[in-house]
């Protein structure tokens, strides 16, 4: 059994096999699209870097919205809209999402720690996640 998507390049043994080494094409967080180089091709990432990127689109992705993407890839944030919750609940569920969102992703050894910000009077919440990956430790923002 082999597994393809949505890891680039990515053909191994679910059981058994040393992972690859990791990649994604560069994205710009900002612009919200890919970079590329000054020939116009698109930029490799490698590790920890590669892994930044997957983290961030698994996490921009309504889970079960789009064909394209397997079962295990995204976030399901729909049912937090509109639904009344308390401070901690809140935050205890979106732990819980962001959690299965990310530990589909063999290179992700686990999540170490969260801590939310709330802006805008409560309506966003921004997330510092530190996790631990097979190349090293990791701290985001999201």
């Amino acid at each position: 059994m082999s597994k393809e998507f949505p890891f680039i390049g990515s053909t191994r043994d679910v059981v058994g096999s040393e992972l690859p080494l990791f990649k994604e094409y560069a994205w710009d967080f900002g612009r919200d699209c890919f970079l590329y180089d000054v020939n116009g091709r698109h930029i490799l990432l490698t590790g920890n870097d590669a892994l930044a990127v997957w983290i961030y689109k698994a996490l921009k992705t309504e889970r079960f919205s789009y064909l394209v993407y397997s079962w295990q890839y995204g976030i399901e944030l729909k049912p937090f809209i509109g639904k009344v919750m308390g401070v901690e609940e809140r935050y205890s569920e979106l732990k819980r999402v962001i959690t299965e969102c990310l530990m589909v992703n063999p290179y992700i050894k686990s999540i170490d720690s969260y801590s939310f910000v709330p802006e805008n009077r409560g309506e966003l919440v921004h997330v510092r996640i530190t996790l631990t990956t097979i190349y090293g430790e990791v701290k985001l923002d999201v």
